[in-house]
């Protein structure tokens, strides 16, 4: 839908102007009118004009945003609110002074279903894709206490520490990454271009190659004749494997599996957890009932198996059972977190208790990380000494041989 800019006078005789989405210039004057303003200049936003490129009208069309987008409008909004002005005014300032495009349009958009009567939320509803359910069921809350303002400054503290978590995670998934890419780089150009021509060399002289040599120039070949092919099967097998996860069956079986393996059990459902309780806290701190609160917080849960285990949680949470009890039958939140979560009920303090337990395992997710690239860089180069040492080797052992001959 086009976005027009307008300007107009309100009902005490003040000059005011912004964005408002319509079909037509009429719509808008109607609109306008409607709201008792008398509009004095419409004109199509630079940002939807016709003359738009297709490439131009898909990235505006993408109406989603990043976390750290997120956070930062959140924090703006959080901000002009906290200073007594009005949501659309707040709405209208960060549009006007956002550098991209796409988020002024959003921002944008959810200031015209304002203007038209909705509430923040309900028109944040418009963009689910920009704003989870979390953060509009967050903003509902606030809508009805009163405190709006605190509720978002509670939020934009939430999505802050969600996004410098997931930098903390990705910083730290560089360096394994990098060092596996740039090791498996190494030993391919050894065995397709290097152990060929040093190899070479010895099958003019007539001796039997040893064994390892052997099965490395076999190895080699294969690669320079099928590597390409080899190549192909393993990105099918990975779209095929992605394509049998979409099944809610196969899902369940590979999240299962996961969560037996060691070190990548720990984290996962560490990390769910502290979400999970996280999440949990700001709902119930914003004035959300423990179950619709339950519920959304079970969104952020990427694990099927674990969010599985929380539905049922929340089933016997409401049939009458203790919120720390239920969670600790799901055999998947910490002691610690579990004795945070009970002294919280028991004093009334469950939103406060709920932010420590998160806080608790984030740092226990912030320990693996540690412990697992500590672990990595010198198991990795054991690794890469051995491929190397069996390289040498197929290459020195027919070396060794000519040797014993000339003696």
């Amino acid at each position: 839908m086009p976005v027009f800019d307008y300007q107009a006078i309100n009902k005490q005789g003040k000059e005011i102007s912004g964005l408002i989405d319509a079909d037509s210039e009429k719509s808008v004057r109607n609109r306008l009118r409607s709201q008792d303003l008398i509009p004095l200049s419409i004109s199509l936003s630079s940002r939807t004009s016709s003359d738009t490129n297709i490439f131009s009208r898909f990235k505006l069309n993408k109406n989603n945003l990043s976390v750290a987008e997120l956070a930062l409008v959140t924090r703006q909004l959080a901000t002009l609110l906290s200073s007594g002005l009005p949501v659309d005014e707040s709405l209208l300032a960060i549009a006007q002074q956002s550098e991209n495009a796409r988020i002024a349009n959003i921002i944008s958009s959810v200031r015209a279903k304002v203007m038209e009567g909705h509430s923040l939320s309900a028109s944040m509803a418009e963009f689910k894709h920009a704003f989870p359910e979390l953060y509009r069921a967050t903003i509902h809350a606030g809508e009805h206490s009163g405190y709006l303002d605190k509720v978002l400054d509670n939020l934009a503290e939430y999505t802050e520490k969600q996004f410098y978590f997931k930098q903390k995670v990705k910083q730290a998934s560089i360096y394994p990454s990098l060092m596996i890419f740039v090791s498996t780089m190494i030993v391919v150009f050894l065995l397709i271009y290097v152990v060929p021509q040093m190899v070479d060399v010895f099958k003019d002289s007539g001796h039997q190659l040893p064994i390892l040599t052997v099965g490395l120039l076999n190895l080699s070949n294969f690669l320079q004749k099928f590597g390409i092919y080899l190549l192909l099967v393993l990105i099918s097998i990975f779209f095929a494997f992605k394509r049998a996860l979409k099944q809610k069956n196969n899902k369940y079986k590979f999240h299962k599996f996961l969560l037996r393996l060691p070190l990548a059990s720990k984290l996962i459902k560490v990390s769910n957890t502290a979400r999970y309780a996280r999440t949990f806290g700001i709902l119930t701190q914003a004035g959300v009932p423990v179950l619709e609160a339950m519920n959304t917080s079970n969104q952020v849960v990427t694990n099927v198996v674990i969010h599985e285990a929380l539905l049922s949680a929340r089933q016997k949470v409401k049939e009458g059972v203790n919120i720390s009890r239920a969670l600790k039958e799901t055999s998947f939140f910490p002691a610690m977190s579990i004795h945070l979560i009970a002294s919280g009920e028991s004093s009334g303090k469950l939103e406060i208790m709920l932010d420590r337990a998160a806080s608790y395992q984030e740092k226990d997710i912030e320990n693996l990380i540690a412990t697992f690239i500590s672990l990595f860089e010198p198991v990795m180069i054991l690794v890469m000494g051995f491929v190397v040492l069996l390289i040498v080797l197929a290459i020195l052992l027919p070396i060794f041989q000519m040797n014993q001959f000339v003696s």
